[in-house]
């Protein structure tokens, strides 16, 4: 088998007396979709974080296309990266929060443009191009020049996913995309990401709609007071799980 993408071992994060991850191992692979459930609290955000770097792990390791992140191996020792090289490597992922976290000041193609202008040094002209791009992808060409006061909360988070994919990520992070979301613009949402993981974008989804779990993920993670508790298949997790605890799980959210 190929090497994974993201390769998360034995990763732990206490929080005071709470310990939010208990020794957490996990791959991902490159162009595929990787979804976690759980319930409140499970760890799922936590891991979510410790990937993306706005968190540190306590322990454990997490190797983005053989990075070791946040970390670096100095004198037989391990030692936090400057916050530049953190920077650095978190250009390498893309993360769409449960709040939008647009700049209001900014329209929707403004949005899109800041991180490749600002952060990359990119030039305008082709910042602008690429951003239309990624409006249309999202289908939102229409409101590039809207600000997000003017957008439905669907149509704001398609705007967070065209900011994060104009960085050029090798990995999307998604927290829960469509919590925030009144029921009836959650759907526009999900097709955005059905459309990305069909176009082999590799994927970590943290979700509750377990629908689109079972019709877009390669595999699924259940996760349970910190711990990876049972792992597979969508088809095995979501239709026939072995452990109690996520078959407990499952039937509460399908109630």
């Amino acid at each position: 088998m190929s090497k994974p993408l993201l390769a998360i071992r034995d990763v732990t994060k206490t929080f005071g007396l709470y310990q939010a991850l208990r020794g957490v191992s996990l791959d991902v692979f490159q162009g595929k979709v990787l979804c976690l459930i759980g319930g409140s609290g499970s760890g799922k955000t936590t891991l979510l974080r410790c990937v993306n770097q706005i968190i540190q792990p306590d322990s454990g390791g997490i190797w983005l296309e053989d990075d070791l992140l946040g970390r670096r191996h100095e004198g037989g020792k391990l030692h936090r990266l400057p916050e530049r090289e953190i920077a650095r490597q978190r250009l390498k992922t893309g993360m769409v929060f449960q709040r939008f976290n647009l700049f209001p000041h900014l329209t929707a193609l403004g949005n899109v443009m800041e991180g490749p202008v600002q952060v990359q040094g990119r030039d305008k002209a082709s910042a602008r191009k690429d951003a239309m791009e990624l409006l249309s992808r999202v289908g939102l060409a229409d409101k590039a020049g809207n600000y997000p006061s003017q957008l439905s909360g669907g149509q704001q988070q398609r705007v967070a996913i065209a900011r994060a994919l104009a960085m050029r990520p090798k990995l999307m992070l998604f927290d829960e995309p469509t919590s925030a979301l009144d029921p009836e613009l959650v759907g526009e949402v999900l097709a955005v990401m059905r459309e990305l993981a069909r176009s082999g974008m590799t994927m970590m989804v943290v979700t509750h709609e377990l629908g689109f779990a079972r019709e877009v993920a390669d595999s699924v993670a259940f996760m349970d007071s910190g711990s990876i508790v049972e792992y597979g298949p969508p088809a095995q997790i979501l239709g026939a799980p072995t452990e109690k605890r996520t078959r407990d799980f499952l039937s509460a959210v399908i109630i």
